[in-house]
């Protein structure tokens, strides 16, 4: 997996899962490991694309998941070919949501996989449907834990600050310590 940090990837064409995957748990799993088929299908690179640190750790102070570190060896076991990581910091975050839609046009994606919720730019105003509108977009269901609940990285930290350990393992999907 070649990786990126803090610099510009352009591609003639590309599979793009974007999010920002703290944690790796089993849903954002799902999404890369999509990305990683389609581009296995098309003949095309995946491309993961994420931020460091992730936006609610930026934002509210959220407890980190995983390292930068921890996060790119977890995304190379999945099959990426390449993972772009953003610094995601005052100036990132003032950034228009068409500003992140011209990021990613250098990575001329023939599909962007993401998680329902995922919005982009100053105030998070880009959204799924406006994303749309430049590229195809393939949205990953919420994955459910064995109680029914959606993973994720919230909830995943609650678990950790709960105690609940062995539970937040459950849902990040790794072996403790991998």
């Amino acid at each position: 997996m070649e990786t990126h940090i803090y610099s510009s990837l352009q591609l003639p064409r590309s599979i793009v899962a974007i999010g920002a995957f703290d944690g790796v748990h089993r849903g954002h799993q799902t999404v890369i490991r999509q990305a990683v088929q389609r581009g296995r299908k098309l003949k095309l690179p995946s491309v993961v694309f994420t931020f460091d640190p992730p936006p609610r750790v930026f934002f509210q102070g959220a407890r980190m998941l995983t390292t930068v570190d921890e996060k790119l060896a977890k995304i190379a076991k999945l099959g990426a070919k390449h993972t772009v990581v953003h610094r995601f910091d005052e100036v990132y975050a003032s950034r228009s949501a068409y500003e992140f839609i011209d990021c990613l046009a250098k990575l001329n994606p023939a599909e962007i996989m993401v998680g329902g919720d995922f919005r982009f730019g100053k105030d998070r105003l880009g959204d799924v449907s406006l994303l749309e509108k430049y590229f195809k977009v393939s949205v990953t269901k919420p994955v459910c834990c064995s109680q029914g609940s959606v993973i994720s990285s919230s909830r995943i930290r609650q678990l950790i600050s709960e105690g609940e350990i062995h539970h937040s393992n459950a849902l990040l999907g790794w072996p403790a310590g991998k």
